[in-house]
């Protein structure tokens, strides 16, 4: 179906509501499903208030050497095949990620790439808010901007409530400089990349850790994250930034040349992949964060990939489910642990690194490990804790289910 006037409206086969990550992964995945196949691409209407450019945010993530979307490695910025982690006492060890690597793509980059997709697929760009989006037959109906698009599917990124109530909801909020140091010290390691400092001071409810990324040997980009009920104030996140640096590179000066700020919710509660007969949600708002991590840009990638091939075969698109649910499971075991403070945040991580193979922890952060990966990592983590975590869970289910 082509684009085309219809009355008071325009009429394509698919809206795309909210032009972030999730959204243009999905045009992304459409332009080059349909490029490589020959098969015909759907019309494509994209309804978003900003038309992004620049860099604004970097998305992280775990990956195989040669197992990622073909449209997303020629973005890659850097990858790092090493990770170093230092526990809570300063103690620092370093692992080797193969089969895996940990990369880095940079929003600049991501947007550039949709837009020419974007236009490759002759899209309607709308630049305005969606003031309403409607279920129907044949047709939903976004409406934005003064426009009306009449859509065979909508797949809707704007942030959203859950559609069922969880018992734990934290925070994961960060912010990270992209600091400049004199050239020719200090010495870093662009291959190895320090994913969780846990030597930070720890907050009262939750976890802190620090990141550092090397771009090259005199620049990094820096992070300080806490999963926490909370965000700080905005002075906080530097006061912790600063004393990171200073304790990690003593008086060693540094330019801050960009900072980017993040706000990622880590919560048990289930968000649906359809609202709709026509409606889909992607992104965090169709669930595809990871409650006990943060991590999302690998299920947003994998859901892209798949609702490409169902749309260019004409079948329903219907996004699929993330992550499996016994990993949601254990989120919320794991996630109410960490929460009520049962388990010690830096002790747990840091000892599920050093008992257990690098890549299989990796496959479980990031929610694509195998039924045996788990009960090898169930079996190395502190069982009164995480029992009373699993018991806590199940009574909160049976009440929620009670209360229906």
């Amino acid at each position: 179906m082509n684009k085309t006037n219809h009355g008071a409206g325009r009429l394509v086969d698919v809206a795309v509501v909210g032009g972030g990550g999730a959204g243009l992964s999905l045009v992304l995945a459409l332009d080059h499903a349909a490029r490589v196949s020959g098969r015909r691409p759907p019309s494509i209407a994209l309804v978003d208030p900003v038309r992004r450019s620049g860099q604004d945010r970097t998305w992280c993530w775990w990956a195989p050497v040669d197992g990622q979307p073909a449209w997303i490695a020629p973005l890659i910025a850097h990858t790092w095949p090493t990770m170093r982690m230092v526990d809570g006492e300063g103690a620092a060890q370093t692992y080797d990620l193969a089969p895996l690597r940990y990369q880095m793509l940079r929003s600049a980059d991501l947007y550039a790439a949709a837009d020419a997709a974007l236009e490759r697929l002759g899209a309607i760009r709308i630049t305005a808010a969606a003031d309403s989006v409607t279920d129907g037959m044949p047709h939903a109906v976004v409406r934005a901007g003064g426009e009306r698009i009449m859509a065979g599917w909508v797949f809707d990124s704007r942030p959203t409530a859950p559609s069922s109530p969880g018992s734990t909801s934290m925070l994961q909020h960060f912010r990270g400089w992209t600091v400049r140091f004199p050239q020719g010290s200090p010495p870093l390691d662009e291959n190895v990349a320090t994913l969780m400092d846990f030597s930070v001071p720890q907050p009262g409810r939750g976890v802190a850790f620090a990141y550092c990324l090397p771009l090259s040997a005199d620049r990094a980009l820096v992070e300080y994250t806490e999963f926490s009920p909370s965000v700080l104030d905005s002075g906080r996140y530097d006061e912790a930034l600063r004393a990171y640096l200073r304790s990690t590179w003593g008086d060693l000066p540094y330019t801050v040349e960009a900072v980017e700020d993040g706000v990622i919710p880590m919560t048990d509660a289930t968000f649906a992949r359809r609202t709709g007969d026509r409606l889909f949600r992607l992104g965090t708002a169709g669930g595809a964060t990871r409650a006990s991590t943060g991590y999302t840009f690998s299920a947003m990638q994998r859901q892209a990939a798949q609702i490409a091939e169902l749309l260019l075969d004409e079948r329903l698109p219907l996004p699929p489910r993330p992550y499996p649910l016994r990993h949601r499971w254990m989120d919320a075991v794991l996630l109410r642990a960490l929460d009520r403070g049962y388990v010690d945040g830096p002790r747990l991580f840091a000892g599920l690194f050093a008992d257990h193979p690098s890549d299989r922890v990796v496959r479980f952060l990031d929610g694509t490990s195998t039924p045996a990966d788990e009960l090898a990592i169930m079996g190395s983590t502190p069982t009164p804790a995480m029992m009373r975590s699993a018991l806590e869970d199940a009574t909160a289910r049976l009440g929620r289910l009670l209360r229906v």
